[in-house]
C-alpha cells in the first residue's frame, strides 16, 4: 500500500489548528489525522470549537476528507482536498459545525494512476445520506462505473428509492473529466453532466473539483449506476 503526506488546517475567525498524517492511499480505516504539535485528535484537542473552514491538502492524486464521530460513525462535515500549495481559504469555507469530544478527522487519498488511467473520487449526496464513491484505475475516455468507497456498492444498490441531490467530483491532478452519467438498470442514460479540469494555480477556480452539480432531483432506481468518463491528460 502506498502512502502520502496530508494535512488539514481547520478553524474559525479566531483560531485554527493543523492536523497531519502520512496516510495510506485508497482507504478510510486508520487514516485519522492528529494535531501537528500535540498529536491529539481534533475532538480531544478542541471539543466544542466551531469550524468555519477546512483546508485539506495532499501530495499527489486526489483526496476526500470527513469529520465524523468515532463512536457512532456519523459524518458531520466532509469535502475534497487540493494539491499542496493550491489552497484558497475562501473556497475552503464549510457549513459551520461544532466539534464533539469523540470527533475525528479522516481522509481517503488516491495517488496518480498509471499511464493511460485515472483515479476519481465523488461525494454523492441523496435524500438518504452522503457517501464517497470511487473509480480506480479507469482507462482513459472509457465510461467507468463508480462504487461506494465503504462497501463497493453501486449507486442503485446503496441509494435505491432515494433522490439524488448533489454530485461533487475530483479526478486526479492534471486529468480532465469529460462527463458524468446516471444510468438506469437497462443501460439507458437518465442524465449527463459535463465536467472539466481542476485549477492548477493558486488563483484559479475549482481547484477542488472537476464537477460540482447541485439542486438535482433524480429518483434513483434499483440497479442504477453513476459512471464517469475521464482522461489522464
Amino acid at each position: 500500500m502506498t502512502t502520502q503526506a496530508v494535512s488539514i488546517t481547520a478553524g474559525n475567525g479566531m483560531m485554527s489548528k493543523i492536523f497531519t498524517l502520512t496516510a495510506e492511499n485508497g482507504k478510510w480505516d486508520g487514516n485519522v489525522l492528529t494535531d501537528s504539535i500535540s498529536s491529539q485528535s481534533i475532538g480531544i484537542l478542541i471539543p466544542n470549537a466551531r469550524l468555519d473552514y477546512a483546508q485539506a491538502q495532499y501530495e499527489a492524486g486526489c483526496m476526500a476528507w470527513r469529520l465524523q464521530n468515532a463512536q457512532t460513525l456519523a459524518v458531520k462535515s466532509y469535502g475534497l482536498g487540493v494539491l499542496n500549495g493550491l489552497e484558497c481559504i475562501e473556497s475552503d469555507q464549510i457549513q459551520p459545525v461544532t466539534v464533539g469530544q469523540n470527533d475525528i478527522l479522516t481522509v481517503f487519498p488516491q495517488p496518480v494512476a498509471g499511464a493511460g488511467t485515472t483515479n476519481t473520487l465523488a461525494w454523492i449526496q441523496t435524500s438518504k445520506s452522503t457517501e464517497l464513491f470511487t473509480a480506480t484505475g479507469a482507462t482513459d475516455l472509457t465510461a467507468t462505473n463508480m462504487v461506494s468507497a465503504v462497501n463497493s456498492q453501486s449507486l442503485g444498490d446503496l441509494f435505491f428509492g432515494s433522490t439524488l441531490q448533489r454530485i461533487w467530483i475530483s479526478v486526479q491532478d492534471g486529468a480532465s473529466l469529460d462527463k458524468v452519467e446516471i444510468v438506469d438498470e437497462m443501460g439507458g442514460v437518465v442524465m449527463t453532466l459535463q465536467g472539466g479540469k481542476r485549477g492548477a494555480t493558486g488563483g484559479s477556480r475549482s481547484n477542488q473539483y472537476n464537477l460540482y452539480a447541485i439542486n438535482l432531483g433524480v429518483r434513483i432506481g434499483k440497479g442504477w449506476n453513476i459512471r464517469t468518463t475521464a482522461s489522464s491528460v
